[in-house]
Parts: C-alpha cells; structure tokens; sequence
C-alpha cells in the first residue's frame, strides 16, 4: 500500500499542478508507517496569465443553447464575439499564486486519494460525508519555501509541525522548509527514505548472518515489509529451540516469515553477491532467525530479542501440534474429509478431483511416460488434495502440497509420489511421475472450466486458467514430454471443445515464447496447419522456421509465397488436370525443383528434421524468382494459364508441408 501511495501521490500532484498550469522540476515521494511525503522543486511563484477561447453555439441556435455556453464560460451575452455567425468566448485568466494553487490541490488530494482501504475515525465517522483515510489522519505540514500553504482539510489544518520517533522523540518538530524535511526528521530518528530504510534491514541481516556464520535465506518481500512497518529499522539476532528443527523446514520459515516478519538462516558461511544479499546456501536451516525492531533500545535491544524468540517460541509450538496430530492419520483417512469440500458447483467434490487426477495420471503415465510406473501415477493423484485436510494446511494454506509430500514421505510412499505431491502447485513440475500429476491436474481443471463455458475475458481470470495452460507448456517443454495435447483432453470426462483449447493454447505458448524471442505469427503459422498438437515438435518447427524466414533465401521465399498465395485466391483455384507440352524454361524449372524439393521437405518433416525441410524449401527460391520474372500466369490460352496455375499451387502446398506461410508477417 505504501508504494501503491506513493506512485499516487506523485500522479495527482503532478496532474493538478498541470491543470493549473503550474509548473515544476521534479517530484520526491517518502513513505514511513506514519507520514507519506512529497516534495516538488522548482515551482514558480505565481502561474502564468493565459487567454483561453472557447468556441460556442451559431447566433441562430436555440436560446437554451446559448444560455447553456454562458454557465459553462461565465460570461454574459454581451462578453461573448460573434464571428460569422458563432459565437466565440474568450477568458482571459490572470496568473495565480502557487501557494493558492496548492491549497486547492492539496485539499483535493486528500479528500480524493485512493486507498484500497480507508476508515473514517472520531465523532465525524457517523457520517458518510466524513474524511476517509487510510489511518486517522492527525496533521498536515504543507510548505511553500518557508511558508505555510493556507489550507484546512476536514478540520485538520495545515501546518509546520509535525512528530518525530514515536519513541525516541515523541514530541513535536518545526520543519523550516522541503530543504530540511528529511535531516530533520533524521535527526528525532526517523528516516523517511523507505529505500534507505530497506538497505539498512538488508545489510544488517546480512551482518548478523555472517557474524552468527550463518546463510541469510533471501527474502526482498520481508525487506520491503520490514522497511513498511519501521521508521528506524534495526536487524537483531534471535534464537529458537534447536528442537522444533524436527518440523519439515518449510512451517518453520513460514512461521517466521507470515506470523512474525523474521529473516530465517542456514548452515554455512555466507556468499554475498552483488546486489546485496546473501545468496542461500544448501546447509540446513538453523535454530537462528533475523527479527526488525522499530528502536534502539538503551539495553541493546536484549529484552525486544528476548520477547520475540518466546513469541516465536509460542507460535512453533502450535506449528509441532498441527505436524504431530497430522503425523497420526494418513493422508487415506484424509480423503473422506475432502470429499466434504467442494471442487466447483457442478464438478464435484475434492475427492472427485482427486479421482480424476488420479485416472488421468494413470492414462498419461500409460500413454507417454511407458517406462514409468502407472499405479504411482494414480496413488499420486488419488492422494495429491489429500492435505488439504490436514491441521498444518487449515493453518497454512500456503503449505498445501508441500505438507502432503512431507506426510507422504513419513508414511513411506515411493519417492516419485512424494515429489510429484510437493511439486504439484509449482508452475513447473520436474521428473516423470511429478509431470504426470501436475499435467493431470491442470488438463482437468482446464476440460471442466471450458465445459461449463467458464473461460477467462479480457482482463478476468478469477480461476487462473491462463496460469494454468502456461503451466501445462512449461512442464511440457522442461520434461520435453513428447504428447499429444488434443489426446490428452479426449482423455478427460469433461465435454470441452478441444479445439477451442488448442487455440487457447496458442495464444498462451506465444505468450510464453514472447519472452524467449520466439515470433508469434510462426507459432501461428505452424498452429495454421491443423494437426500440429505436440509442443516439443511444434516448437522445433518453429525455431527452424524463424532461422529460415530471417535469411535472406527465406525472406525471398515469403515473398514468393505471398505473390503466388495472392494470385491463387484472387482466381479461386483448384488444382485441375493441364497438360505440359511445350512448357518455358522457367516453368520447367520450377517443376523440377518442385519434383525435387517437395518429397525431401515431406520426408525431413516426417523426421523432425525441420532443418533439413528448410534446406529442401530453400531450393525453390531461385525457380520461382525466375518464374514469376519471365511467366505470365494469366496466359490468354486457358489451358496454359491452368497449367501455371497448377504450378504456383503446387509451389503454395510445398511450403505448406512446414507452415502456412500466409500466417508470417512480413
């Protein structure tokens, strides 16, 4: 919210201030726990005079024409000009103090600033006209220079004063000016600078880390958090029982990250890099955590440590609960449970979920991954929701997964169905029986979503199934999994429209691509043809096909292509019987080359040398250059015309062995 108030503040400043034609040189945002702040430079004094012409109705419009012109200029008739029969008002506007436009914004911006959540407070708040703001709004400081800017907001009235440390300076402070705003407040010791603020939580973890030779578990959100709830931030070192380490990792940096905002630790000297913090090493995670304290206390901050590691201490004790009581059941009793909770209206219970990953992971295991397990697969996805059930999840839910492969893990599942239960909500899932499970979940969720006619609009996604399809790719592409996607939604129990989804698809793996310069119009181009459903392939092709259409042979071709593509659709034609006596040299050329580069393109695409169905296409390039600068297609003889029609389909469907070329911009 701070920085989303920051941005604000500067655009609504900035905007009134053009409004009012007043000028500036640049603008400073600062945000603290009890103070949003900006400072502008370079303001003039006054606004420059303009002259402003508005042009209004004819003489001979409606007199409720003319009376509406005069409300909106504020001029009376005889102010107004009449130039060839229209009248025209112009509004001279004398220049302005800034410390009047200011006031006048400053006010707007206050009544009129965005919060995603704001409170009314005080005896005001029982009406709905009231001040809103973000936290009671206690005081305004509004300088000009060294002047204050006369304005009053909602009975809080501009000022000079403000408060220092809640703290360490508790009383009130005369700012003289934006000259001295920030030192000012350093030195009742609060600094405003939020980005100052995060350095000093960043290096100070990161001092105590290698102080305690210790790793510093990254963690930028917890750095920025930190510096949000701070005005002078100091990183202190706190220790945990070494005995809550029997808790799976992951609760406890949990924990310690959204009940309490600390920094956990690893084994293993620190590596710092550049940038700042230190990289996470491999060791294990250590009974030490980095907690941010808003003082600097006169005993060395021992009594602000000693109360948060009992906080802690408290809040790991309840983690061990939910991981002790889960550890008592397993995750098989858990599947009554969810079969309490609902999927989505209309496509069952979690446990029918559950059932159709698990059917799903079977077929796919079966049907791509032949040398893997299929009974894994299933009790994979038979038990992949299972967790939501569990105490540690209802605490958590961030955990979801992550807690069914730990508990799987203790019950002695196989290793292939505990990753493939952690992994399941990762955007990518890594190894076979993981990829069966996650590809499972994903295509079901995608075939019910679409059955029912829910798909994403525009901007609305609220069941993430963009998200989704972008996962199915990416697992995929990472397992280079070789499978039919149409097959794969024939697989389901859902009645989607599979080749609705294949476009959808589409657009996601541009999407996807876009970042790894791969160009969209190809991706098309091959999609163009029908049929073409395995990414891996899919991909490959497209590849081949960008490094093609960028050489020049290539761009040559396109344009071949385009011209004969052109022509054949402005004749409508069909391939029809025509003989080939006496044919010119050119077309004999293109023949051959056609006779020649078309069974090798056919036969390098059946190999998945897409290369090498590149090379055969590239030895038309000469042929029909040639063609098209000697031939005259539109022969007066129609069986002459016919025949080079015939050609230049021949030459259209030989490209299409690799993509439809008419898809390639350019």
């Amino acid at each position: 919210m701070q920085a989303k108030a920051r941005n604000d503040l500067a655009r609504l400043f900035a905007e009134k201030l053009a409004d009012a034609g007043l000028t500036h040189s640049g603008i400073t945002t600062y945000s603290t726990p009890r103070r949003l702040a900006l400072i502008a430079k370079g303001l003039p004094e006054t606004t420059e005079a303009v002259s402003e012409e508005l042009k209004g109705p004819r003489t001979s419009a409606p007199p409720q024409a003319l009376e509406g012109f005069l409300r909106k200029t504020g001029l009376a008739q005889d102010q107004l000009e009449d130039r060839d029969g229209t009248w025209f008002a112009v509004i001279d506007r004398p220049g302005r103090a800034a410390s009047d436009v200011l006031a006048e914004a400053i006010a707007a911006i206050v009544r009129e600033f965005p919060w995603p959540k704001s409170m009314r407070w005080g005896a005001k708040s029982n009406t709905t006209s009231s001040l809103r703001w973000v936290r009671p709004l206690h005081s305004i400081v509004a300088l000009l220079g060294e002047d204050i800017v006369p304005v009053e907001v909602d009975g809080v009235e501009c000022g000079a004063t403000t408060l220092g440390h809640r703290f360490h300076h508790p009383g009130p402070i005369t700012i003289g000016g934006a000259h001295d705003y920030v030192e000012k407040l350093r030195a009742c010791h609060v600094v405003v600078d939020q980005e100052e603020r995060e350095a000093t939580i960043r290096d100070g973890a990161a001092e105590l880390a290698k102080s305690a030779k210790l790793t510093l578990v990254e963690d930028e959100g917890l750095v920025i958090e930190n510096a949000g709830l701070t005005e002078l931030p100091k990183a202190l070192l706190g220790s945990f029982d070494p005995a809550y380490l029997d808790v799976p990792e992951e609760v406890i940096q949990l924990t310690a990250r959204i009940n309490q905002k600390y920094f956990v630790m690893r084994d293993g000297e620190q590596r710092s890099h550049a940038g700042g913090m230190a990289s996470s090493g491999a060791g294990k995670l250590a009974p030490r955590f980095v907690c941010v304290a808003n003082i600097d206390a006169k005993d060395g901050c021992e009594a602000i440590v000693a109360g948060n590691e009992r906080v802690l201490a408290a809040r790991l004790a309840d983690a061990r609960f939910f991981w002790e009581q889960d550890l008592k059941v397993s995750l098989e009793d858990l599947l009554p449970k969810i079969d309490q909770m609902l999927f989505y209206e209309g496509m069952g219970s979690l446990k029918a979920k559950a059932e159709r990953i698990a059917a799903l992971s079977e077929a796919i295991c079966k049907r791509w991954f032949p040398d893997r397990d299929p009974e894994t697969a299933y009790r994979a996805g038979l038990l992949a929701k299972a967790d939501l059930a569990s105490g540690m999840v209802g605490e958590f839910p961030e955990l979801q997964g992550v807690m069914g492969g730990h508990y799987a893990e203790r019950a002695g599942e196989k290793p292939g169905l505990v990753s493939a239960l952690k992994q399941q909500y990762q955007q990518v899932a890594d190894g076979c029986i993981p990829a069966c499970v996650a590809l499972a979940d994903r295509i079901d969720t995608l075939a019910q979503f679409f059955s029912k006619g829910i798909k994403p609009t525009g901007s609305k996604d609220p069941f993430a199934l963009r998200r989704a399809a972008l996962a199915v790719i990416q697992t995929i592409l990472a397992n280079e999994t070789r499978m039919s996607l149409r097959e794969a939604f024939g697989l389901t129990d859902a009645e989607a429209d599979v080749e609705e989804l294949m476009a959808f698809f589409a657009d996601r793996l541009k999407v996807q691509q876009r970042d790894a310069g791969v160009r969209h119009d190809l991706i098309d181009a091959v999609f163009a043809l029908g049929g073409e459903d395995d990414l891996v392939r899919l991909l490959a092709r497209v590849k081949a096909l960008q490094g093609f259409v960028e050489t020049p042979e290539g761009a040559n071709l396109l344009a071949g292509y385009k011209r004969a593509a052109n022509i054949l659709k402005k004749e409508k034609w069909e391939q029809t019987a025509a003989g080939d006596a006496d044919v010119l040299t050119e077309e004999a050329a293109l023949r051959d080359a056609l006779d020649n580069a078309g069974p090798h393109a056919v036969e390098a695409v059946e190999n998945e040398d897409f290369t090498g169905a590149m090379t055969a296409l590239a030895n038309l390039r000469g042929p029909i250059d040639a063609f098209f600068d000697k031939v005259t297609v539109n022969d007066a003889d129609p069986a002459i015309r016919a025949r080079r029609l015939n050609l230049l389909a021949r030459f259209r469907d030989a490209v299409h062995t690799v993509a439809d070329f008419s898809k390639i911009e350019g």
